[in-house]
């Protein structure tokens, strides 16, 4: 497989909304895009169990990768930001943001080598 080059959130919007585009249906209705993303959550959930929980593969189950389903809830996520012009990459900052002020003192920082 070819390594994938480093992408910024913005470019791999403009990628989806590029191949999106193509088609005369559009984008899926926010409520679509929700059921969407409940099902690729589910089906992540099944493989999170397959490789780290109790509940292995069916021997005539396809092999599918966390990787893989979470490629595919990343494609949902990035569709429904389209969908509704959100742009992820101002989401993500004012999301760490939140974090790094409101939980700055909730979790036992690591000791800092020197």
């Amino acid at each position: 497989m070819k390594m994938a080059e480093n992408k910024s959130i913005r470019q791999m919007q403009k990628e989806v909304d590029d191949y999106i585009s193509q088609f005369e249906e559009g984008y899926f209705s926010p409520l679509a895009l929700t059921a969407r993303l409940t099902e690729e959550l589910g089906e992540l959930a099944r493989e999170i169990n397959h490789y780290y929980g109790e509940k292995p593969k069916k021997p005539d189950e396809k092999p599918k990768t966390v990787a893989e389903e979470l490629g595919d809830l990343l494609f949902v996520v990035i569709c429904m930001a389209n969908a509704l012009h959100i742009d992820l990459q101002e989401a993500h900052t004012m999301v760490l943001q939140k974090f790094n002020t409101r939980d700055k003192d909730r979790w036992t920082r690591k000791e800092q080598e020197e």
